[in-house]
């Protein structure tokens, strides 16, 4: 019988929102005699009732959307925090790629840094000694490495402390949206490596948005909705049904919730509807904004996903701000010429900001659109989506 490394039995997380302020017994009198109450503080709970098992050597993807409890669980199983009930028995030594750069010092170089927090996270001065070539190698910083971090870009930052993470022996490795760091040459790297852990017959506990690399990587899943679990099952099961969930809440048109919080800059409503045939399909949006506040002038970008939710596509039709706040009310119409697609159900994310690091609002994932035509011409066959989203064009010819 496989042993356990993992037992989670009925976990569960409560925080208290806001909290009384009472200072002094004087104060506290003066207030009931005044008739003043106080607004007692409001319990969210972050899970509640959580429970399965992990075998040593298995691999679990935690899904789930932004809220739904998965770094909660994650931070309790590496005891950065403490449940309200229920308990974690973890049996092995373990490793949480959480926070990368927790425990970085801005004065310190890079070379200072990685002996710190390596010895944080648990490595002796000689394992750090032998590995520290690798580490480096890793981070693609070699010519940084004895500059203060301080100096470093946000990407050459995040890639050393997640290297350091990354190289750190342990039983068990707890991973919380590792993937999203630094750009894409070193994400693939990032995969890789996570890749070559969870071949190596590590337990691993797997927490991303990116469904393909959960498919690749795991081999048991779990979905998370509002600290509860929803679903336990192969990884396969687990993101098929969390892709179904996604397309189910959405709609051909959204509009702002009343609870959602105020922008200078909102997004109100928006439509979507498609014109044309594959392989010449357009999306066609219809942004309406309102300008409560001063604002710089905005533009708009928006992504295409899959259905769990990894983006396939952006545009970005004009850069220059051209949404200011003179006008109070604004009607964007946004064309979008689609690529051959294969057939099935895509989100839009729209996007509205004055520049491409600031984001003055975003809906994510607000409406749904599908596609039914096949993206071959003259072709009626069915198509998957194993090989990718994409059909290009192409040709090809026979030299002899």
């Amino acid at each position: 019988m496989t042993d356990r490394a993992i037992t989670v039995e009925g976990l569960s997380k409560r925080y208290r929102l806001g909290q009384l302020h009472v200072n002094l017994l004087s104060e506290h009198l003066s207030n009931l005699f005044r008739g003043k109450n106080r607004t007692p503080p409001q319990e969210f709970w972050a899970l509640q009732n959580v429970s399965f098992d992990l075998a040593e050597g298995e691999v679990l993807g935690i899904i789930g959307r932004n809220g739904a409890g998965k770094s909660t669980l994650l931070k309790i199983l590496s005891r950065l925090t403490s449940p309200t009930r229920g308990r974690a028995t973890v049996r092995g030594r373990l490793t949480s790629l959480l926070e990368v750069g927790t425990g970085f010092h801005p004065e310190l170089t890079g070379r200072e840094n990685v002996y710190l927090n390596a010895t944080i996270l648990g490595m002796r001065r000689r394992e750090i000694d032998r590995k520290f070539d690798d580490i480096v190698a890793f981070s693609g910083v070699e010519g940084f490495i004895d500059t203060p971090v301080k100096r470093y870009s946000s990407g050459m930052y995040v890639r050393l402390a997640f290297a350091v993470a990354a190289h750190i022996e342990a039983d068990i490795l707890l991973v919380d949206e590792v993937l999203a760091v630094g750009d894409a040459e070193f994400q693939k790297r990032c995969l890789g490596k996570m890749s070559e852990v969870a071949r190596g017959g590590r337990t691993v506990i797997f927490v991303s948005h990116n469904l393909l690399a959960l498919r690749a990587l795991c081999t048991r899943g779990l979905i998370l909705d509002k600290g509860e679990v929803v679903l336990s099952g192969t990884a396969e099961e687990a993101v098929s049904a969390y892709e179904l969930r996604n397309l189910g809440e959405r709609g051909r048109s959204w509009n702002r919730p009343a609870e959602m919080p105020a922008r200078d800059l909102a997004i109100t409503e928006i439509t979507s509807r498609l014109t044309g045939q594959q392989p010449n399909i357009t999306l066609e949006l219809d942004v309406t904004l309102v300008s409560s506040g001063e604002h710089k002038p905005a533009f708009i970008a928006v992504d295409v996903l899959e259905p769990g939710g990894t983006a396939i596509l952006q545009a970005i039709p004009r850069l220059d701000g051209f949404i200011d706040a003179a006008d109070r009310s604004h009607l964007v119409s946004v064309s979008i010429e689609l690529p051959p697609l294969i057939p099935g159900e895509y989100l839009a994310t729209v996007w509205v900001g004055s520049h491409n690091t600031q984001t003055l609002d975003e809906v994510r994932e607000g409406v749904v659109f599908e596609i039914t035509d096949s993206p071959t011409e003259g072709r009626t066959f069915p198509h998957t989506r194993d090989h990718g989203y994409v059909v290009p064009r192409s040709r090809v010819e026979k030299k002899r």
